[in-house]
């Protein structure tokens, strides 16, 4: 029996929030979210995923080079849909990149260089954090439509619950690791000095202080005394 289109959608969906939670680690994640874009929705011939960080536009996934273009040129002009979808927690839409007035700076010229006209830009966010945009590009006018809109907002969702569940899973890895390597060290210094558990954690943390160290770092250095101890930030 042949599906109706809801019903056809939802198992579509099915499959894509089965296939994100199956990567391992967020750089996967990131580009297995470009894929299923690219795959999923009929309008869109290329998919990235931009982030601010420090004022700069990057681009953590694409599904070919037009998107990491497209989000150089939003780096060095300051402007563009998916700058503007990130800062501004809405969704841009452009059908006429070529003759588009919002982003002066930016737009012929991404048009130039890329040939794409119509951008489809979705905030992509878990509770209130915004990570970043997703970013649809066609190089058809007019190309996205009220239903492209409508299914790139629930993927966008999915990939955005996807991204930081990933995300979370590396931090408790991390962080596992740190605690792990903090008690080798504390057994060490008991071990060498002689003392309690707590002195020995003592030890450490007034160490890291006196030194400008990690106290991560400076554990995994007494465990493995062959590598430098890069400076702390803080």
């Amino acid at each position: 029996m042949e599906r109706d289109a809801p019903t056809e959608l939802a198992a579509t969906f099915g499959e894509v929030a089965r296939a994100l939670l199956a990567e391992q680690g967020a750089p996967a994640t990131l580009q297995r979210i470009v894929v299923l874009a690219v795959r999923t929705i009929d309008a869109c011939q290329y998919a990235g995923i931009s982030m601010i960080e420090r004022h700069q536009v990057t681009s953590p996934a694409s599904s070919n080079e037009v998107p990491t273009i497209v989000d150089r040129i939003q780096s060095e002009t300051g402007e563009g849909p998916c700058v503007d979808a990130i800062k501004e927690h809405e969704v841009f839409q452009t059908g006429q990149l070529s003759s588009e007035d919002r982003w002066p700076n930016f737009s012929q010229r991404a048009n130039a260089e890329t040939g794409v006209e119509s951008v489809l830009s979705f905030r992509l966010f878990a509770d209130e954090e915004t990570m970043g945009a997703l970013n649809l590009y066609s190089v058809e006018s007019d190309a996205f439509g009220a239903n492209d809109v409508a299914v790139g907002a629930v993927f966008a969702t999915h990939a955005a619950v996807a991204w930081k569940n990933s995300r979370m899973v590396e931090n408790l890895a991390a962080g596992m690791k740190s605690r792990q390597m903090i008690g080798e060290a504390v057994g060490l210094i008991m071990a060498r000095q002689e003392i309690s558990e707590d002195e020995a954690f003592s030890v450490l943390q007034r160490a890291s202080q006196r030194m400008n160290v990690k106290l991560r770092l400076l554990a995994e250095q007494l465990v493995h005394p062959d590598q430098a101890i890069p400076k702390s930030d803080t």
